[in-house]
C-alpha cells in the first residue's frame, strides 16, 4: 500500500473519530506518521527495515499534515456521515458520495467485502477516494461494528 492509500485510511479514521477542527493538522501528522511507519515495516526487509520505517514515518507525517490541513470540519463531517452510512446500508460494490460545496472537496466510500470475525464481530472492507484541490487519492480500509452499532476503522 503506498503512502497516499495509507493516508486515506488515516483520514477516514480522523473523520470517523471526528477530531476537532483546531487539531486536524496535528492529528493528521500523528496518524500519518504511525501509518507511514506501519507501511515502512511492511515494505522493508532485513537490515533495511529500520530505514524503511523511518522513511515511512516521515513521509506519512508530511502527507498526513497536508491532508489534515486540507479537510475542514464540514468535509470531515460529510465524510464521516458518508462512511458510516455506506458501511451500514450499502451492499458490496455500491458507492456513497460526499461533497462539500463550500470547499469543493469530495469523495466516495464503497464497501468491498463483508464478513464476520472468529469472535463474531461484523466487519467490512472498503475503498475510499478523496479529492482535494482537484487531486484524487484512493485508499483501502477495514471497519468493524461496535457494540453501540457504529463502525470503527481498525488496523488490517
Amino acid at each position: 500500500m503506498n503512502a497516499g492509500k495509507t493516508m486515506i485510511v488515516a483520514v477516514a479514521a480522523l473523520a470517523v473519530a471526528a477530531c476537532s477542527g483546531g487539531e486536524k493538522e496535528k492529528a493528521g501528522t500523528v496518524i500519518g506518521a504511525g501509518l507511514g511507519a506501519l507501511a515502512g515495516a511492511h515494505v522493508g526487509k532485513g537490515p533495511g527495515k529500520l530505514f524503511a520505517v523511518a522513511v515511512g514515518t516521515m513521509a506519512g507525517a508530511a502527507l498526513g499534515s497536508e491532508v489534515g490541513k486540507s479537510l475542514d470540519r464540514a468535509d470531515r463531517l460529510a465524510m464521516r456521515r458518508s462512511t458510516q452510512g455506506a458501511l451500514e446500508k450499502n451492499r458490496t460494490g455500491a458507492a456513497s458520495e460526499w461533497r462539500n460545496p463550500d470547499s469543493g472537496n469530495q469523495g466516495t466510500v464503497t464497501p468491498t467485502r463483508t464478513y464476520r470475525t472468529e469472535a463474531g464481530r461484523y466487519c467490512r472492507e472498503y475503498r475510499q477516494t478523496i479529492t482535494v484541490g482537484g487531486r484524487t487519492e484512493e485508499g483501502y480500509g477495514r471497519a468493524c461494528r461496535q457494540p453501540d452499532g457504529s463502525w470503527r476503522i481498525v488496523e488490517s
